[in-house]
């Protein structure tokens, strides 16, 4: 399906769909990175931070380390961002949620996907307030995306 000209969403990779990535090459998050990896202009651009990258690269080398081969080149497929000061910020999130926050918005991000439901759940698909970014898991995500290419704005 061709993507809809200048639909580029700007999609934040919390680590835990870095992780999942890496060790599901056959996934959902995995697949995020398939397509953009496709044609000159690919629907989104991925961006996450060293913080949620390291992050993931720990856990993965904690539980998964077979998965760590495949590592750098996931990472080489994302726009790593650098970790800014810590903002004010309009969501009520514990203190190691903040920084991915943090990073998110000052990537400008249109969407943060994660599977961190406990955490980031009570934001989810609420942009009014979350400064108009999507919190979303990648599943939301591709099937909203997909909707929005079946049925595209006027």
């Amino acid at each position: 399906m061709p993507w809809a000209a200048g639909v580029t969403d700007r999609l934040f990779l919390d680590a835990n769909v870095l992780f999942t990535a890496a060790h599901r090459p056959h996934g959902k998050a995995a697949f995020l990175f398939t397509i953009a990896a496709r044609g000159p202009n690919p629907p989104w651009q991925m961006f996450s931070s060293a913080y949620a990258a390291e992050e993931a690269r720990r856990n993965l080398q904690a539980k998964f380390p077979a998965a760590l081969s495949d590592w750098p080149a996931i990472v080489a497929r994302l726009r790593v961002v650098p970790q800014p000061g810590m903002p004010r910020l309009p969501l009520a999130l514990p203190e190691k949620d903040q920084p991915i926050w943090a990073a998110c918005h000052a990537a400008r991000c249109t969407h943060l996907l994660t599977g961190d439901l406990k955490d980031f759940g009570p934001h989810m698909n609420q942009p009014e307030q979350t400064g108009g970014i999507v919190i979303q898991t990648v599943g939301e995500y591709l099937a909203a995306f997909l909707h929005r290419m079946k049925n595209p704005a006027p």
